[in-house]
């Protein structure tokens, strides 16, 4: 991995056995306990929206488990396409509601119980079912945000979550992932601590990985958890150039 400096540690097994419910994630949304969504657009999304973008208009950029992500709102604005995913229809909504967007909402045939709600301008599509049924009805994206998603998925269908972005990921992608990195003998998640080695593991068949920073983002909750430390390690993830 290019880079690379996101562990000092990368050796040394980690065993993560903890499972989250698709209904304990509904009801952190019905009791507004949201702590991971965050109010403005991400530090770290601004500063390498550049990379992400790569001087290309009118992308098609997926956000998986968006909640309610204001970074849709700002990437929708310059002109691109946003399609989310959420097992939440309430932080969908809010999405729409506190964006002051206009909306629709819409059954998908191909995902039996599963919804869509549309902006009436036509470039927000945020889908309220699993994400591991977006290969079911999304086409092929130029861009992926993944910010609190791979930390949120139970670690052992990790796997599962990368096979399914991969069958998303367009011929010249560009993915930026945002991991975290704690004490794991501390907390047990979520978020979920992701290890360097991790990410090679789950993405490095297919994709070129560049760490591209380790940022503090140490927070008065983090400490509560029974953390000392909390990091936010962002990585640029694009074809292998075998692959095209």
């Amino acid at each position: 991995m290019e880079g690379s400096t996101a562990e000092t540690n990368t050796s040394t097994a980690i065993k993560q056995d903890k499972v989250v419910a698709k209904a304990e994630w509904i009801m952190k949304w019905e009791q507004k306990n949201i702590c991971f969504h965050q109010q403005h657009v991400h530090r770290l999304l601004e500063n390498y929206v550049d990379l992400l973008l790569n001087n290309r208009t009118n992308l098609r950029i997926f956000f998986p488990l968006c909640g309610k992500a204001v970074d849709m709102k700002w990437l929708a604005d310059m002109g691109h396409s946003i399609t989310g995913v959420d097992v939440s229809e309430i932080g969908l909504k809010d999405f729409f509601t506190e964006q002051n967007i206009s909306y629709v909402e819409e059954q998908v045939s191909d995902i039996p119980g599963a919804k869509v709600f549309k902006s009436l301008s036509g470039n927000i599509s945020l889908y309220c079912c699993s994400v591991y049924d977006m290969c079911r009805v999304a086409d092929k994206f130029d861009c992926i945000w993944d910010r609190g998603a791979l930390v949120a998925i139970n670690p052992c269908d990790r796997e599962r979550y990368a096979n399914v972005l991969s069958s998303l990921m367009g011929r010249e992608f560009r993915y930026l992932l945002v991991t975290v990195s704690y004490d794991h003998t501390k907390h047990s998640g979520p978020p979920f601590y992701v290890p360097d080695v991790e990410v090679d593991k789950l993405f490095g068949t297919f994709c070129c990985i560049k760490h591209l920073e380790k940022v503090d983002a140490f927070k008065e909750r983090h400490q509560k958890w029974g953390l000392d430390y909390f990091y936010e390690n962002i990585y640029l993830l694009t074809p292998k150039p075998n692959l095209n």
